[in-house]
């Protein structure tokens, strides 16, 4: 009997390139047919054939207090009430840049947009404008949407069909983009000291989330800041992902390192569509309509995505959140490595805040290199293993994975008791 997943993505397949909307849910990596999901709630979601699945991916990390949470529901229901779109301002988009400033300080002005790709390329445009200069610097494994110009050696649901560049990019475009390996401090100042004056900005995830978790060095951080300081560069934080995930004011307030520039998503669209970038009020005067980079958007702001997002802030400011969620996620972290340690199978895990990586290799991975040794096959047969017995994991050797405070002790037990299963199985 074919189930409503496959009928359903049989029928995709005609009309949606691949059948999916984003790469990575094609399932291509990791092989077999995409989920289709009706409801989640909480730390579950449910398929179209009824199945019910621990969710760790968590919309790639936003739903941060789980799904469909009522106080998040309800302000949504309420905003659109009153229309889904003005096209307008509305005070709902004031007191949203000043609770990013209030919790990220680094962002002196804020500009909403609708998507972490319009954040990152309009911070990288907005970098330029200031510094009047042309090259940018990225590093491998690293990805921050699919502008033109940062689909050079990118990572994410590129690295999941082994394509670290993507066709319909001029390489006119490619090569004002420099880069890097992550976390190798030598090459990152063997860089500034050749070209470092012609750099308009260096963009980064401070925690990678896009091959996998990769954690990066206090000194490669360090000297990243010190560089950009030193010749004159903007240092933007791709914090999409980790804004508010790893820490209440994101990675730059875990390791103490202060960006020049930052971009924001997911977390703060609570589930919706929502982007964000600001930083130092001298850079961000250079936006039209005070200065000449021009940047714009009709659903920038929008008053129910906007409303999602302020209800998710407001819900992760509680006492004790943040400690409770990187508790939770350890404690995952932990039953994982000691259900393989007990199989004898090559694994290792590791999180930050409530992000986490699991690698089947001896040791965590620090760099795109050392990602790619990771025995990818032995992931399949977990990931497949694992969705069988209802856990639901990114489908891509390279993608990290997410835990939710709506996530219960009960929740932790019965997916490292599948695990366990599943690793005595890996051969």
């Amino acid at each position: 009997m074919t189930s409503t997943n496959q009928t359903l993505f049989d029928k995709s397949q005609e009309l949606i390139p691949g059948g999916v909307n984003s790469p990575v849910r094609a399932f291509r990596s990791v092989g077999g047919t995409p989920i289709f999901f009706k409801k989640g709630l909480g730390s579950k979601l449910w398929d179209v054939d009824g199945k019910e699945y621990i969710d760790y991916i968590n919309s790639w990390g936003p739903m941060i207090v789980g799904h469909a949470h009522p106080t998040v529901i309800k302000a949504v229901q309420e905003a659109a009430a009153n229309s889904l779109s003005f096209g307008a301002p509305t005070g709902l988009e004031l007191e949203m840049a000043q609770l990013i400033n209030k919790l990220v300080p680094s962002m002196e002005q804020v500009r909403l947009n609708s998507s972490g790709t319009e954040a990152t390329m309009s911070a990288i445009r907005t970098a330029r404008g200031f510094t009047g200069r042309d090259k940018i610097v990225k590093f491998e494994g690293c990805y921050h949407g699919h502008s033109d110009g940062l689909l050079v050696k990118a990572g994410s649901g590129l690295l999941t069909f082994g394509e670290p560049d993507s066709g319909g990019v001029p390489a006119s475009v490619a090569a004002h983009t420099l880069t890097l390996e992550y976390n190798n401090t030598q090459q990152l100042k063997d860089l500034f000291d050749k070209t470092g004056d012609e750099v308009a900005c260096v963009i980064i995830e401070p925690v990678v989330g896009n091959m996998n978790l990769i954690v990066p060095h206090m000194e490669f951080l360090q000297t990243l800041r010190e560089l950009c300081t030193k010749h004159g560069a903007v240092l933007i934080f791709d914090e999409v992902m980790t804004g508010f995930r790893v820490a209440l004011g994101g990675a730059q307030a875990l390791y103490n390192i202060k960006p020049d520039m930052t971009t924001l998503g997911k977390v703060i669209g609570g589930g919706l569509p929502v982007g964000a970038f600001g930083g130092r009020k001298d850079i961000m005067q250079c936006l039209a309509p005070v200065g000449k980079v021009y940047q714009a958007g009709t659903l920038s702001g929008n008053p129910v995505a906007v409303t999602a997002g302020l209800k998710t802030l407001e819900l992760i400011q509680a006492p004790d959140f943040h400690a409770k969620l990187t508790a939770q996620t350890q404690k995952l972290v932990d039953g994982l490595k000691a259900a393989a340690k007990e199989a004898g199978v090559i694994f290792n895990a590791q999180s930050v805040g409530g992000m986490f990586g699991l690698y089947f290799c001896e040791k965590c991975p620090t760099s795109y290199h050392e990602m790619l040794q990771s025995n990818k096959e032995h992931f399949n047969q977990f990931f497949h293993s694992m969705l069988d017995s209802g856990i639901y994991l990114g489908p891509s050797a390279f993608e990290a994975g997410f835990v939710s405070a709506a996530h219960t002790d009960e929740d932790i037990a019965n997916t490292v008791a599948a695990a366990k299963k599943v690793f005595s199985l890996i051969k």
